[in-house]
């Protein structure tokens, strides 16, 4: 066999090992219920299943937290596709969450956040 020979057949077995797993471009929209966009919302995806912690050798983040632009838009660089768990914090709105399985090349998700409700005490 020639040497050319095997390093093909070599890069045709090592080449599969190391393609790249499925990616999700996703965009997070953030509006109050009044369709108005919230600005600097934190956004907080967690990946919960189908993701690699390990890719070649170097540890992948298992959690992205972005912040809402003037439009109320979040972009994540692409993310591997399986389960995640989207929470968007802000102060002057409750606090959304939700478990969301991602399985498309592009993914859009429009979150409404409702007005802080009132808070009462037992010791009244």
């Amino acid at each position: 066999m020639t040497r050319a020979a095997f390093l093909f057949g070599l890069l045709s077995v090592a080449v599969p090992a190391f393609a790249r797993a499925p990616e999700t471009t996703l965009t997070i929209n953030v509006t109050n219920l009044k369709g108005e966009p919230v600005d600097r919302a934190s956004v907080i995806v967690r990946f919960i299943s189908g993701h690699s912690v390990v890719k070649l050798g170097k540890a992948q983040s298992t959690q992205y937290e972005l912040r809402t632009n003037q439009e109320g838009v979040a972009k994540f660089p692409p993310i591997p596709q399986g389960k995640i768990r989207v929470q968007v914090i802000d102060k002057r709105y409750q606090t959304w969450g939700n478990v969301i399985d991602v399985s498309e090349q592009q993914k859009t998700i429009d979150i409404k956040l409702n007005p802080p409700q009132s808070q009462y005490s037992a010791h009244e």
